[in-house]
């Protein structure tokens, strides 16, 4: 059982930054795919980026896109999401997901099969 485990969560003011990290136990498979999603309150779960772990592609949703960036450190099976130039909007649980294989149409899709326990970020306006 792959076990993810967030960091870096906290509280900034509008235009700052924070950098969230994301540990795996193990790999779910020799071609996995990793990812953010973010949870306001009353809101659904929705995406933020994800990364194919022997690829390297990345994706984003549009309104992070240019202010977020992930990336990998592969000996320690660890996800980074940094996030600059944060918004109020941007306040969220986030959440880190891995799965195994991910066709395109399922990468931004909130059902990966792994998932963390969330960590807060809450922007200051």
């Amino acid at each position: 059982q792959v076990q993810l485990v967030e960091s870096g969560g906290g509280l900034v003011q509008a235009g700052g930054s924070l950098r969230l990290s994301c540990a795996a136990s193990e790999r779910p498979s020799t071609n996995f795919v990793m990812g953010w999603f973010r949870q306001a309150p009353g809101k659904e779960r929705e995406f933020v980026a994800a990364l194919r772990w022997n690829g390297g592609q990345q994706y984003y949703r549009d309104s992070v896109q240019g202010r977020f960036a992930v990336s990998r450190e592969n000996a320690k099976i660890t996800l980074h999401l940094q996030m600059n130039d944060l918004k109020p909007e941007d306040t969220a649980t986030y959440y880190c997901a891995a799965d195994t294989r991910r066709i395109l149409s399922t990468i931004r899709s909130p059902t990966y099969g792994y998932w963390g326990q969330g960590t807060q970020v809450t922007v200051s306006s």
